[in-house]
């Protein structure tokens, strides 16, 4: 009986230990990871900061019809909303554009 204690009390800890290095391990590697995600975004964001903002659309030429200004006024909208466009580009387009 005392041989088969020792040997439950064996694999018990045996385990416990293979446990908390399978744990460690985890954690070490998610810790890892989450590392190499942060620097891969703050690449993108270095990347995205240093690029040249888009150009402003083209101005329309003068004695455009009403039809021509609401599409060229949509084509701002569909940049605005894409987020090519800044509100101030944006309302600056459209003046000239109305203007």
């Amino acid at each position: 009986m005392p041989g088969l204690l020792r040997g439950v009390a064996r694999t018990a800890v045996v385990a416990g230990t293979a446990t908390a290095v399978s744990n460690r391990v985890s954690r070490r590697q998610a810790g890892r990871w989450s590392q190499q995600e942060y620097e891969q975004q703050q690449a993108y964001q270095q990347q995205a900061a240093a690029a040249p903002p888009p150009p402003p659309p083209p101005a329309p030429p003068a004695g455009d019809d009403m039809s021509s200004k609401l599409d060229q006024l949509q084509k701002l909208g569909e940049l605005k909303a894409q987020g090519l466009l800044t509100e101030e580009e944006f309302a600056q387009q459209k003046s000239r554009l109305l203007g």
